[in-house]
């Protein structure tokens, strides 16, 4: 991955960070995120034809959150 600066590195890492404990689940975890482990409560979960896909990353991943 390419970064201009040292801010544009700082908020790469920040992003990356986010998704990391807040949207990608950890097989160690039996399925949960870092977050959810901690006790934040997790996302609601959505029907499956009401869903669009968020970015995380700048694109890098996707997960689907509630239209």
């Amino acid at each position: 991955m390419i970064f201009w600066n040292e801010r544009d590195l700082q908020n790469k890492l920040d992003e990356f960070k986010q998704y990391y404990n807040a949207s990608r689940t950890h097989y160690s975890l039996n399925g949960q995120t870092p977050e959810e482990k901690s006790g934040v409560p997790s996302a609601e979960v959505i029907p499956i034809n009401q869903y669009q896909w968020k970015d995380h990353c700048r694109g890098l991943f996707q997960t689907p959150v509630m239209a």
